[in-house]
């Protein structure tokens, strides 16, 4: 029995001895750390550092993805203009506007590319009083960026984003002066418009030049896009003159308004890359959420002002202004859509389906044929949008306005945007068509006029099982 108790004290003295033991190691590596642990305490902080930077990288590489991708809505805008135009104008002139459209974007990648983009975004004296007219350095070819260099990517997005937006404003013009353009004619000015007059407006406003120095604020291109491309496509169709036979009082048939309405369906989905995507980038949800809103809003109420403004004068439910009373609303809301709250991009969206009414009967009244109301919607109510931040914008937003606790200032510079933009785009097309018109390739042959352009230019038609076709060599 005494045995027993000496084995059991044995254990115990042994399980106790080595507690003992573990503790007191313990102890002494808590006492004296090894250097090991200083490595670990490094290492931890490194990679907290390395986390950080690669969140910004992520988040710098998601910013230019959205741009790319609002980049690519913008661009299928072109179809989008090719059906609505195609299906507003008559069957006699729309494989000519379809070849027109997609034309804008091929000749307009290009110039835009050789000289358009380095005159919108070359360099200037910063310090300049009053900012810069005109850039200090043209960055032709985009200064051979060719992306095998670190920050070239940055370079080629943002040249993406900037074409496609260039291609819009050419393309505006199109539809007022089709079924009459002689397709030289309309290469040559396409080429004009997307090299010299649309990269100088973008220079004196996005570009960081004078009339961004003077405050004017256009978000996404009411004036600097639609406006510009408005004023060209009025003087366009005033030089060109009107479509044989026109009747001034009562504009011809829309030839397939469901074609009109796809494209508009397809101008509206663009139109969020347009305008959002001119946030130019992915990191303000507040702002990317608010700008597609406001978006809608004005489209939705741009089609309900146009649509019931024209059953009052007319007594009827006119599709045609029910499409372009969106596209009014779209252009209104597009310089403010990031500075006002959604209230005023209905009151915006609203009003502009009005502007348009009220444009249309005007330019009727002048007897200049725009064949597709491009002036209307795109230069009267991108005119009318961009004022309107000076009016409706809100100081909370960045925009102080008459109405909410601003002075005259923001309205001001507003008016001086919208004015200059429009002398510029006026004098400079003005002189362009007249110079071609002299050339004698801004008109189609009058022979188009009797069979119709598509048939005379193109030997080809979207219905040739109706329509006649001109039979190769024949130069009647």
């Amino acid at each position: 029995m005494n045995k027993r108790k000496f084995v059991y004290r044995l254990i115990s003295i042994f399980i106790g001895a080595s507690i003992l033991y573990s503790f007191g190691f313990g102890t002494i590596a808590q006492d004296d750390p090894p250097a090991e642990e200083a490595v670990a305490i490094e290492t931890v902080e490194m990679t907290a550092a390395d986390a950080f930077a690669k969140a910004e990288a992520v988040q710098y590489n998601l910013d230019h993805v959205w741009i790319l991708l609002a980049g690519f809505l913008v661009f299928f805008m072109q179809a989008g203009f090719a059906m609505l135009e195609g299906g507003m104008i008559r069957e006699t002139g729309v494989v000519n506007s379809l070849a027109e459209n997609f034309m804008d974007a091929c000749v307009t990648g290009i110039v835009f590319f050789l000289v358009g983009y380095g005159i919108a975004y070359g360099t200037y004296d910063a310090g300049l009083e009053g900012g810069s007219l005109l850039p200090e350095h043209i960055a032709l070819l985009l200064d051979g960026v060719d992306g095998s260099q670190p920050g070239d990517g940055a370079i080629l997005v943002g040249f993406f984003f900037q074409f496609a937006f260039a291609g819009a404003a050419a393309t505006i013009a199109t539809g007022a002066m089709a079924e009459r353009t002689n397709f030289v004619g309309k290469l040559l000015y396409s080429a004009i418009l997307g090299a010299i007059i649309y990269p100088v407006v973008v220079f004196w406003t996005w570009g960081g030049g004078w009339l961004a120095e003077q405050g004017f604020m256009d978000f996404a291109g009411s004036t600097i896009v639609h406006m510009t491309g408005g004023v060209v496509a009025l003087v366009g169709a005033y030089v060109l003159g009107p479509r044989a036979g026109r009747v001034f009082g009562r504009p011809p048939e829309a030839s397939n308004l469901a074609i009109a309405a796809l494209g508009t369906f397809i101008l509206w989905v663009g139109w969020y890359g347009f305008n959002v995507g001119s946030t130019l980038g992915a990191g303000d949800v507040n702002q990317l959420g608010l700008v597609a809103v406001n978006t809608t809003l004005a489209a939705t109420a741009g089609a309900l002002g146009a649509m019931f403004l024209k059953h009052y004068l007319t007594g009827s439910w006119n599709v045609s202004f029910i499409l372009n009373g969106s596209l009014a609303g779209l252009v209104g809301i597009t310089a403010g859509c990031a500075w006002v709250t959604p209230v005023a991009s209905i009151v915006i969206g609203a009003l502009s389906g009005a502007v348009l009414v009220a444009s249309i009967r005007i330019v009727e009244n002048m007897k200049i044929d725009d064949a597709v109301g491009a002036f209307s919607v795109h230069g009267a109510c991108g005119a009318f949008g961009t004022l309107m931040i000076g009016v409706v914008g809100s100081s909370a937003l960045g925009a102080p306005s008459i109405i909410d606790g601003g002075t005259f200032d923001t309205l001001g510079a507003q008016i001086l945007g919208v004015a200059v933009v429009a002398i510029w785009t006026g004098i400079t097309s003005f002189i362009m068509f007249t110079v071609l018109n002299s050339l004698n390739v801004l008109h189609v042959d009058p022979a188009a006029d009797q069979i119709g352009i598509d048939a005379y230019e193109h030997h080809a038609s979207v219905w040739p099982n109706v329509l006649p076709l001109r039979e190769e060599g024949d130069q009647s």
